[in-house]
């Protein structure tokens, strides 16, 4: 299956009363590469949500932002920080008298200070907040690779019709060869004529010197590897089997096809093929380096 390295998934639950929500966003990576944004509080996963990612994520720069909402978990008490009170309230009984001011002495003014009651809750299950993460994870990560999966069929087939797009180019280029044998045969007949006047042109001469200069233009084993290599390349995409190295190989092999072609034609319309040839390899190369 051809898959993108880019990709975006979501998803959202409350399971024992915790709101749990788990984004996960990738771009491409040469190697698998993971940040996660996760709760002080439960850092102590992270290492769980890397090995679970890898079992689904061979390559890519993948961003994981976990939120743990349980603020509706069980109360078990509400603790008082008396040193922190008494701070509180020593302040305020200063300011009371510098600044002649009436001062509150009921219990309720405890309920104004920041961090003076603190509610307390049960220590979590660490076992059990990863199984509700895990299953909230798996979610997001289901929409995650579906995404991929999309992007890397559309991928797939842009590849596979650029593929298409060099072989008409192939197509162009032979049949472009025979004519530029009898236009190099007619300049090198024009050429020795004025050379030689009235002197009658020795016409086997003439087809030896067009045969070997053909034979350096020959061009048919460079033209025939690059149909090899685009074939090889789109069967691949069809298949579904992304191999990178391989890959690799056939765009750089297809470049050096093209350019062995145009060091060897001069021809100036060839060139011009020739160059949007090199532009759409360069296209799939780029799209290769996105492919998982």
């Amino acid at each position: 299956m051809i898959k993108s390295m880019t990709g975006y998934g979501r998803a959202r639950e409350v399971l024992n009363k915790r709101d749990i929500t788990v984004e996960i966003k990738a771009v491409n990576h040469r190697y698998f590469e993971m940040y996660a944004r996760i709760p002080r509080t439960y850092m102590q996963i992270e290492d769980m949500v890397r090995s679970h990612l890898q079992k689904q994520i061979v390559r890519g720069k993948i961003e994981v932002s976990i939120n743990i909402d349980d603020t509706q978990s069980d109360i078990r008490g509400v603790r008082l920080n008396e040193n922190l009170f008494e701070a509180y309230y020593s302040s305020l009984k200063d300011l009371s008298q510098k600044y002649n001011l009436s001062l509150d002495t009921s219990a309720s003014v405890a309920l104004r200070f920041p961090d003076v009651l603190t509610q307390t809750r049960d220590e979590a299950d660490l076992d059990e907040v990863w199984q509700d993460v895990m299953s909230v994870l798996d979610n997001a990560l289901s929409a995650f690779l579906k995404q991929r999966k999309a992007e890397g069929e559309r991928l797939a087939e842009d590849i596979i019709a650029k593929c298409s797009e060099i072989e008409n180019n192939v197509d162009y280029i032979e049949s472009r060869l025979p004519q530029i044998e009898e236009d190099y045969m007619k300049k090198l007949r024009q050429r020795i004529e004025d050379l030689l006047g009235d002197t009658k042109v020795d016409e086997q001469r003439l087809l030896t010197e067009v045969a070997i200069m053909a034979d350096k233009l020959a061009v048919d084993e460079e033209l025939v590897r690059l149909r090899s290599h685009t074939k090889g390349l789109r069967e691949m995409f069809k298949s579904g089997v992304s191999e990178g190295k391989k890959m690799d190989f056939y765009i750089q092999e297809m470049n050096r096809e093209i350019n062995t072609t145009t060091s060897k034609i001069g021809d100036i319309g060839i060139t011009k093929v020739a160059i949007e040839v090199k532009s759409i390899i360069e296209k799939i190369r780029e799209q290769v380096q996105n492919i998982e």
